[in-house]
């Protein structure tokens, strides 16, 4: 009677039967949050493409003008939000401010006007990349944040993920851009 038992537990042993679907059932959950980080990354990497094209946007429009009233520098605003089309613009904020720079290199917001964000201070000091402190001189000051919810919790943090960019542009027209308010 010993044999039986051990002869079906050989044959146990050397079956190769079922062996795919038990590899398979282990590598399902695996490739499962692989295949979901993927669709949320790309989704993520999409979205900071577009926060970058609505910096360069934001910064290109602005610096053409020589005198922005409220109604520009709204349309400014609005224009820029649609590049993020055809994302969602609840988690947008688009800020614009020209930054003076003295005589002596500091460096201070004039103006600043905002969509979804907050602005800048005026007269509050900011401080510029290098090269870019030319005494006596104006920058356009363009910033995108946007604050983006992954779809699938970001492996289960549920967090949002910040992505930002800046930029900073010279006025074309004029030395500086005069800022209108009612």
């Amino acid at each position: 009677m010993m044999a039986q038992p051990r002869q079906c537990w050989r044959r146990f042993a050397n079956s190769t039967r079922g062996v795919a679907a038990v590899e398979f059932a282990m590598v399902l959950p695996v490739l499962a949050v692989i295949f979901l980080a993927s669709i949320d990354g790309g989704r993520a990497i999409a979205i900071y493409m577009k926060v970058r094209a609505a910096t360069y946007s934001v910064s290109a429009i602005a610096n053409q003008y020589s005198i922005i009233h409220d109604a520009d520098s709204q349309a400014i605003l609005c224009a820029t939000s649609t590049v993020l089309a055809p994302y969602s613009t609840g988690p947008l904020g688009i800020t614009i401010s020209q930054v003076a720079i003295d005589s002596n290199g500091k460096a201070t917001i004039s103006w600043s006007d905002t969509q979804g964000g907050t602005a800048r201070a005026v007269g509050s000091s900011i401080t510029l990349p290098t090269n870019l402190d030319v005494p006596s001189s104006y920058l356009v000051f363009g910033e995108v944040k946007y604050s983006y919810q992954p779809l699938f919790g970001y492996f289960g943090n549920n967090t949002a993920i910040n992505l930002s960019d800046n930029l900073y542009t010279t006025p074309r027209l004029s030395p500086s851009i005069t800022r209108i308010s009612p």
